[in-house]
């Protein structure tokens, strides 16, 4: 029997020659693992021995020879086959173990590997009579097969091909990816290459009778990998979505520069409460008062480190799902295990930025870049004789953000640095204002509100302005505007323009 070792992954290397070799099996290899093989004192064949042909172009060239694919790509089941391997004196080789150059982590011309995708994919074509190892956490389980039957079970062979086939699927995918990136970054490309790798189970879908997992894009890192989960239940597919949310809206809330600290809680993926303060303690309060009945249930998303002045207010505070925050005294750990048991409690790095999002639709997909802020708030426009005071600037730029990562329609009302009123996912703006402004109640007066389109007819700003509303920011953009800031005008309001920048979010 004969193995092809070529791997650029060491992992386990020497542990499974070893174990091959006290099998009875021939190893055969070349360039890198071959002198790993060699500095370990486990006896293989050199590639360019068996094959009578050195390597060349740099290493470029080592496997691509009829010997080594003849012995791979034989069908042992075709007399044709084995009457051609025995006349060019060809070996059969029975298991192929390889693993490819890791292009995502430095990607380069020199990095896109060809001798290695061909072997992986000949052996895998072939699992009926050779088995092919792509990943090192697998070499146990061929391991244990071989002594104990002296081969690889079918199910085993058809197993490994798969994740073979995936293997150099998700290796060819990005570099694909980069030469997209290389061509223009702005750019929706006409075909795109997603290979996604199961990181990890969860509890259950949206549904407990919906099944769910977390996968993320092969070759690339997630702050989601970096999550240490230090109790409450297993997470499901809801606790991720909507902690996902919380955790980047509470990195987007503070403004640039400035030391506040910020506390957002969120449920079904939009705010019902948000607040920016000097503290986390009095941003947790004032985040929870915005609206405490929607909190329950809900994601906490703590913009800083849990004290346990930090774990006692939210001790006392409804129950939540999921608390999320960069990290925690032990002392605060503790005392949310003992008064929160069922809550899951994360840790977690700092969100990457999301640059193109993805939406199935059946067998299509919808892809766009991803939303963000393009214009500074100091570059909007007042469109009304009526100005912001200084408090109201600092409020409008806090619901523009919290309403651009609302469920359209949205509306947001913020009043000096909490969020009072969120209207959320309605199909009319005027309902939207209206859901906010009930929940803000006397709290909406003097705050700012942010509207994520703008105002089709005045009747939206007017529920605002009737509910004490002094400022508000809108994209603009709308053939009425000038019926809208007439209102405003009527109403003694500010009105900014955005710029026409608007911020759905379906």
């Amino acid at each position: 029997m004969k193995a092809l070792l070529s791997v650029y992954d060491k992992t386990g290397l020497e542990e499974l020659a070893s174990g091959l070799s006290d099998l009875g099996w021939e190893l055969i290899s070349s360039g890198g693992t071959s002198s790993a093989l060699a500095s370990a004192g486990i006896a293989h064949v050199e590639v360019a021995e068996l094959t009578g042909a050195p390597e060349m172009l740099g290493g470029r060239v080592k496997t691509l020879h009829p010997v080594i694919h003849g012995g791979i790509l034989a069908d042992r089941s075709v007399p044709g086959h084995l009457a051609d391997i025995e006349s060019q004196g060809i070996g059969l080789i029975d298991l192929v173990v390889c693993n490819l150059y890791p292009f995502s982590s430095d990607p380069s011309i020199e990095l896109i590997d060809v001798g290695g995708p061909t072997m992986v994919r000949a052996a895998a074509k072939n699992h009926s009579h050779v088995g092919v190892v792509v990943d090192p956490a697998d070499y146990d389980v061929v391991l244990a097969e071989l002594r104990e039957h002296g081969y690889l079970s079918d199910p085993t062979r058809r197993r490994l091909a798969r994740d073979a086939f995936a293997h150099t699927a998700a290796y060819d995918g990005a570099i694909v990816g980069w030469f997209d990136r290389e061509a223009d970054t702005a750019m929706l490309p006409p075909t795109i290459h997603l290979t996604l790798e199961r990181a990890g189970s969860l509890r259950y879908g949206e549904n407990p009778h919906q099944q769910g997992a977390r996968y993320r894009i092969a070759g690339e890192h997630s702050w989601w990998d970096d999550v240490v989960q230090h109790g409450g239940k297993e997470l499901s597919y809801l606790n991720l979505f909507d902690a996902d949310a919380a955790w980047r809206l509470v990195h987007e809330l503070p403004a640039d520069g400035a030391s506040e600290v910020a506390v957002a809680i969120i449920k079904h993926a939009n705010a019902c409460g948000a607040s920016v303060a000097d503290d986390l303690v009095t941003a947790y309060q004032r985040a929870l008062e915005g609206d405490p009945l929607s909190a329950f249930g809900g994601v906490v998303a703590i913009g800083g480190r849990v004290t346990v002045a930090v774990a006692e207010a939210i001790g006392s505070g409804p129950q939540a799902d999921v608390i999320i925050a960069p990290s925690y005294d032990d002392e605060a750990l503790d005392l949310l295990s003992s008064k929160r048991k069922a809550t899951r409690l994360l840790s977690a790095p700092s969100p990457e930025p999301i640059v193109r999002q993805y939406r199935g639709m059946g067998s299509s997909v919808l892809v766009q870049d991803a939303d963000r802020f393009l214009l500074d708030p100091s570059t909007w426009e007042v469109a009304t004789k009526v100005q912001p005071t200084d408090s109201q600037w600092r409020d409008l730029a806090l619901a523009w953000k919290i309403c651009a990562r609302t469920t359209s329609n949205a509306i947001a009302i913020v009043n000096n640095g909490q969020a009072v009123g969120v209207g959320a996912g309605q199909s009319s703006r005027v309902v939207a204002a209206e859901i906010a402004s009930s929940k803000a109640g006397s709290r909406a007066q003097g705050g700012a509100a942010a509207s994520d389109a703008f105002f089709p007819f005045p009747d939206g700003l007017e529920v605002l302005a009737n509910a004490g509303v002094s400022a508000v920011v809108q994209p603009g953009g709308s053939i009425r505007d000038g019926e809208v800031i007439a209102a405003a005008e009527v109403a003694g309001i500010a009105v900014v323009m955005a710029g026409g920048e608007r911020h759905f979010r379906h």
